[in-house]
């Protein structure tokens, strides 16, 4: 076994560079066509309970004069595909379902952004009941798949075992997986390189446990991802060049709900993506307080505006945030090997 995870690590690490290095090529032609016609995003001005966004748009008032760009993440969207295609790591049983759900959630993200871009309304982009519609039905279709065509009807509970849930069951856990990461690493994408950053760990762990789980396919669409954000952190930490998007957020969340459901260890996911759990719970928090309670429970939410709004420098906030990130990935992988995931 461990020659041939060895012998495979090797290609893995090929297809990241890979997709590194494509992702390096394709990065100044979109740059250079997002100046020129000057897709800045649009900032909303209202929070999704009605009020101002006085606090957020005070924070972020240099971003908002500088303009830079959106819809980057079209560059992993497009990179993705072209390196599982080009050399074949494709499978049924383990990457047409994490290709999907990495497709489907950029197209859904593209459209957003292109309402955000171009279209008329003052909501800056798509209604959130239609995105939540959208994504909703991406993830139900992609389960109903998982369940029926490639038979998982048990998900698999660290140190006791599989707990057997139907195909019913499964298909609405899988769908939830997809909305709720998906909405998570959009929420979690507000400063530079923070949401990039977090999803390349959380891609790389998984990685690492489809590696040791002998899925070579499935590893190596998460190290194709993994090459691609290699590639964008480089032109988007602070300051960035341009932002990922909801092409990007929607696409690297909704693949990666799906990569923790592949592997069988969905329950792991809130471990390995942590912040991405707690930055989508404190927007939720922040929106029950104001809409049941009339106060406010973080000065500006999700929780990364609240630590810039207490005095903390927006590089601080990223770097720390990785540091976290990292660590919960290192823990998730030592769970999945000790907890009967990995065999």
């Amino acid at each position: 076994m461990l020659d041939d995870i060895n012998s495979n690590m090797g290609y893995e690490l090929i297809l990241a560079l890979g997709s590194f290095l494509l992702a390096m090529f394709l990065t100044p032609i979109y740059t250079n066509f997002a100046y020129k016609h000057k897709l800045w995003k649009r900032q909303k001005s209202v929070a999704v309970t009605g009020e101002e966004l006085t606090v957020m748009n005070k924070l972020h008032k240099d971003k908002i004069k500088r303009h830079f760009p959106t819809m980057a993440g079209v560059i992993m969207l497009l990179t993705v595909p072209i390196v599982l295609l080009a050399t074949n790591c494709l499978n049924r049983g383990q990457t047409w379902l994490p290709i999907a759900a990495f497709v489907g959630g950029g197209v859904i993200g593209f459209i957003d952004d292109l309402l955000n871009l171009f279209g008329k309304n003052a909501a800056a982009g798509l209604r959130a009941p239609v995105k939540f519609a959208m994504i909703s039905a991406l993830g139900l279709f992609l389960g109903w798949f998982f369940a029926y065509k490639l038979g998982w009807t048990a998900v698999m509970v660290p140190y006791l075992g599989p707990i057997e849930i139907g195909m019913v069951g499964m298909i609405v856990l899988f769908a939830f997986a997809v909305v709720a990461t998906g909405n998570a690493v959009n929420i979690s994408d507000g400063l530079d390189g923070l949401a990039g950053g977090l999803s390349m760990l959380a891609y790389g762990s998984y990685g690492v446990i489809a590696l040791l789980q002998e899925q070579w396919y499935l590893a190596g669409f998460c190290f194709i991802v993994l090459g691609a954000l290699l590639a964008y952190i480089w032109f988007n930490v602070y300051p960035a060049r341009f932002m990922m998007g909801d092409t990007g957020s929607f696409a690297l969340g909704a693949g990666l709900g799906v990569v923790a459901m592949m592997t069988n260890s969905f329950l792991l996911l809130p471990i390995i993506g942590l912040l991405f759990v707690v930055e989508a719970g404190s927007s939720l928090i922040q929106i029950v307080a104001k809409k049941f309670f009339h106060k406010k429970v973080f000065i500006s939410a999700p929780l990364h505006h609240h630590l810039q709004a207490k005095g903390w420098e927006e590089s601080k906030v990223v770097m720390r945030f990785w540091i976290i990130g990292g660590i919960t990935a290192m823990l998730g992988i030592f769970l999945a090997m000790g907890g009967g995931i990995i065999h």
